[in-house]
C-alpha cells in the first residue's frame, strides 16, 4: 500500500470511528426518553422510507422542494463517487466497474456529473432566495440558522467544484479514464483546466485530498449542526405514526411511580419525541402553515422544535449523567407559545420528516394543568362546568335535552335498539346557533326514515376539548362515563355533526376499549341522497364556498362528501379557498381556543373570513359547529353580518 493509501486509510478509519461514537452518544441521549412502541407494521414503515425519504414525496409537495430533491440525490451520488475514489486510493485495483460492469458504473458517473451541475445551480438559487426573496418559512429568531445554512451551502458548492477539478485533471492525466458520454461536464472542466499553467498531477492530488477532507469534516460536523436531520430524518420517517393523525396518547393515572403528569423536562418526552428533534430539517414549512404564527401569536412550531433541540444538545451530557436539567416550560418554550396552539395539525401535515408537534404541545399542557395548575384563567370555569355539568358552559346538566321539546325525537332510553345514534354534542345541545343545525339534522333524519335515537340528558361532553386543553384526567372521566352509557344500548353506528366529536369517537375512544363505526353528517347525508332516501327537489343556485374543518379534512380526510352535497344543493361547483382541503386554514377554535381570549395579533377567524370576502362568493358553508361559531363572531366584529354562514345540513333541508 502506498503512503497516500495508508494515510487516507488511517484518516478514513479514524473519522468513521469518531462518527460512530458521536452517533452512539446521540442514540444514548435519545434513549433516555420514555419508552414508546413504534415497532409494528414493518412493511409499511419500509414503504414510508422509500416514498418519503428516497422519493421525497412530502418535500416535492411544494415547488421549493425540487431544490432539496436535487441536493439530496446529488449528495448521494457524489458520496458514492467519493467512496469509490477513497477505496481506489487504498486498493488501487478497486472500481465499481469491476463489480457492476462498465455501463452501470458509467451511469453512476453520469448521474454524478449531471447532479453536480444541478446542485451548483440550486445553491445559487437558494442563496439568492435567502438573501433577496426570503420566504416567511425561513424567518428565524436565531441568526445562526442563516449563518449555518450559508456555510453548508458554500461547502457543498466548493465540494462540487473540487469534484470537477478531480475529474478534469484526471481526464488530462488519463484521457481514457472516463467516457465523454458519461462525463460531459467533467470533460468541459478538463478543457478549462488544460489552459492553466499548473502541474496537473499535483493539482489532481490537491483537488482529491481537499474534496475528501471536506467529506470527512461533514461527517463530524453534521451531528452538531442543523444538518443533524441527515441522521434523524430517515429513522424518524421509519418510526412515524402510522395510525390516525388526530390521536393523542393516553395517560396512565394508575401508575403509582408517576411523580408528575405531562412533560416538564426533555427526558419526560418519549424516545420518539426526542428523535423528532434530531429529524427537523429547519425548512420552516410548519411555520408557514401555522395559523397562530401567521396571525402574530407567540407560537412558531419550527421555533419550538429548534429551541428544544438546542436545549437537548446543550444538556446532553447532564441527561446522560441522569443529572438535573432545567424545566423546558417556560425556560425553552413559553406558556404563551403552548396556549397559542389550535391543535389544527397544519404543522404536521407539512412536515417532511413527520415531526409530531401537537402531541408535544399537549404533553406540556398536561404538565401545566395537571401538575402545576397553571393555565389561562378563562379555562377555569370551562373545566369546572365540564366536571359538574358535563358541558363547557354554565348550563345545568339536566337542561341538555331542553332543545328537544316539541320535536318528537326518539330517545335511546326508550328505544334500546336502533340503527343510528345521533350524538348531538355540546354545541348542538346548548348553543342557540348549534341547535339550528341539530334541528335541521333531525328533520333530515325523519324525512329519510332513518331508525335513530339521541341520548338526551344521558349525553356528556365527548372529552375532546378537555383533552386538548391538557386536562387528561377530566377527559378520561368524561370518556369513561360516556362509554358506560353507550354500552347500555344496541346500535350500529354513531352519527356526529361535530368533526371534533367524530375524531374523538373514531380514533381515541378505542384507546379506552370502545369501538363503534362513526360517521360525520356530511358523509351520512350524501349516503342518504345516493340511496334515494333523501330526494333533492330543487336548487338554491348560489355561488358557494366550503371551509374545510381541520378535524374533518386534515385529520380524517373527509373532503369530497361535503362538496358533493353542496354541488347537488346549488347545482354548481363551489369557489374554493386558496388554502383548502388538507391545507385548509384553521378557524381558530381548536385545542380549546374557542374558550380562551385571543388578544394578540389578528384573530384567526377574521383572517380566514377575509379570505372568503376576497373570493366573492355568496354563501360560506361549514361542517363544524366550532367553525360556525368562530365565523359568525368574526362577521359581527368585522361588521360583515351580511355574510351568510350555514351548515351543510341547513342547506340540504331547504331543497328536500
Amino acid at each position: 500500500m502506498s503512503i497516500e493509501g495508508t494515510a487516507i486509510l488511517v484518516i478514513f478509519v479514524a473519522v468513521l470511528t469518531a462518527f460512530t461514537l458521536i452517533v452512539r452518544h446521540l442514540y444514548r441521549v435519545m434513549m433516555k426518553g420514555k419508552p414508546e412502541d413504534r415497532f409494528s407494521r414493518w412493511p409499511d414503515r419500509v414503504k414510508s422510507v422509500l416514498v418519503f425519504v428516497f422519493g421525497q414525496a412530502r418535500v416535492l409537495a411544494q415547488p421549493a422542494g425540487i431544490g432539496h430533491f436535487i441536493i439530496f440525490w446529488g449528495f448521494i451520488f457524489i458520496t458514492l463517487g467519493t467512496l469509490e475514489n477513497i477505496l481506489s486510493m487504498i486498493i488501487p485495483a478497486f472500481s465499481y466497474s469491476r463489480f457492476i460492469g462498465a455501463d452501470a458504473a458509467g451511469i453512476i458517473v453520469l448521474l454524478q456529473d449531471v447532479f453536480g451541475i444541478l446542485v451548483i445551480g440550486d445553491i445559487i438559487v437558494s442563496l439568492v432566495r435567502r438573501f433577496f426573496f426570503k420566504p416567511l418559512r425561513l424567518e428565524s429568531d436565531d441568526p445562526k440558522t442563516t449563518e449555518e445554512a450559508v456555510f453548508i451551502l458554500a461547502l457543498i458548492f466548493v465540494l462540487i467544484l473540487l469534484m470537477y477539478g478531480m475529474r478534469g485533471t484526471g481526464i488530462l492525466l488519463e484521457p481514457n479514464r472516463y467516457s465523454r458520454l458519461y462525463a460531459p461536464f467533467s470533460f468541459y472542466a478538463s478543457n478549462i483546466i488544460s489552459h492553466w499553467n499548473i502541474n496537473m498531477h499535483l493539482a489532481n492530488r490537491i483537488f482529491t485530498w481537499c474534496h475528501h477532507l471536506i467529506i470527512f469534516f461533514f461527517l463530524l460536523y453534521i451531528p452538531f449542526s442543523k444538518h443533524i436531520h441527515i441522521l434523524g430524518a430517515i429513522p424518524n420517517v421509519f418510526f412515524r405514526n402510522l395510525g390516525p393523525m388526530g390521536t393523542l396518547s393516553r395517560m396512565d393515572f394508575e401508575d403509582e411511580d408517576a411523580e408528575k403528569f405531562g412533560v416538564s423536562k426533555l427526558t419526560d418526552f418519549t424516545w420518539k419525541q426526542i428523535l423528532d428533534l434530531y429529524a427537523c430539517t429547519e425548512c420552516g414549512r410548519c411555520q408557514a402553515a401555522c395559523p397562530a404564527y401567521l396571525t402574530e401569536k407567540p407560537l412558531s412550531p419550527y421555533r419550538m422544535i429548534h429551541h428544544l433541540r438546542g436545549e437537548l444538545m446543550s444538556e446532553r451530557k447532564m441527561i446522560l449523567a441522569d443529572g438535573e436539567t432545567p424545566d423546558i416550560v417556560p425556560d425553552t418554550v413559553t406558556e404563551d407559545e403552548i396556549w397559542s396552539c389550535t391543535t389544527c395539525g397544519a404543522c404536521m401535515q407539512e412536515c417532511p420528516p413527520f415531526i409530531e408537534h401537537v402531541q408535544k404541545i399537549v404533553d406540556m399542557r398536561r404538565y401545566l394543568v395537571l401538575t402545576e395548575s397553571r393555565f389561562p384563567q378563562e379555562m377555569q370555569p370551562v373545566f369546572r362546568n365540564m366536571e359538574v355539568n358535563y358541558n363547557p358552559w354554565a348550563f345545568g346538566y339536566a337542561s341538555r335535552a331542553d332543545w328537544l321539546d316539541g320535536l318528537d325525537v326518539p330517545l335511546a332510553s326508550d328505544k334500546k335498539r336502533f340503527d343510528v345514534l345521533y350524538w348531538v354534542g355540546c354545541v348542538g345541545s346548548f348553543d342557540s346557533r348549534g341547535q339550528k343545525i341539530a334541528r335541521a339534522m333531525i328533520e333530515l333524519l325523519k324525512k329519510s326514515g332513518v331508525d335513530f335515537a339521541v341520548l338526551g340528558v344521558e349525553e356528556r361532553c365527548c372529552g375532546e376539548t378537555a383533552r386538548r386543553m391538557g386536562n387528561e384526567y377530566l377527559a378520561q372521566m368524561l370518556i369513561e362515563g360516556n362509554i358506560d352509557t353507550l354500552k347500555k344500548y344496541q346500535f350500529n353506528r354513531i352519527l356526529t355533526t361535530c368533526p371534533h366529536g367524530l375524531n374523538t369517537f373514531k380514533v381515541e375512544y378505542p384507546q379506552f376499549g370502545y369501538e363503534k363505526p362513526v360517521v360525520h353528517h356530511t358523509q351520512f347525508l350524501l349516503e342518504l341522497v345516493r340511496e334515494g332516501r333523501l330526494k333533492v327537489k330543487g336548487e338554491l343556485g348560489h355561488d358557494w364556498t366550503y371551509h374545510d374543518s381541520c378535524y374533518l379534512g386534515r385529520y380524517n380526510s373527509i373532503m369530497d362528501e361535503p362538496r358533493e352535497v353542496l354541488a347537488l344543493v346549488h347545482g354548481r361547483d363551489g369557489k374554493e379557498f386558496e388554502r383548502n382541503r388538507k391545507r385548509s386554514f384553521c378557524c381558530g377554535a381548536g385545542g380549546g381556543r374557542m374558550w380562551m381570549e385571543e388578544n394578540t395579533g389578528t384573530k384567526i377567524s377574521e383572517a380566514r373570513l377575509r379570505e372568503f370576502v376576497e373570493i366573492g362568493s355568496d354563501h360560506l358553508y361549514t361542517a363544524c359547529p366550532f367553525c360556525m361559531t368562530m365565523f359568525e363572531d368574526a362577521a359581527k366584529v368585522m361588521d360583515r353580518e351580511d355574510i351568510e354562514v350555514e351548515d351543510i345540513a341547513e342547506a340540504l333541508v331547504k331543497v328536500t
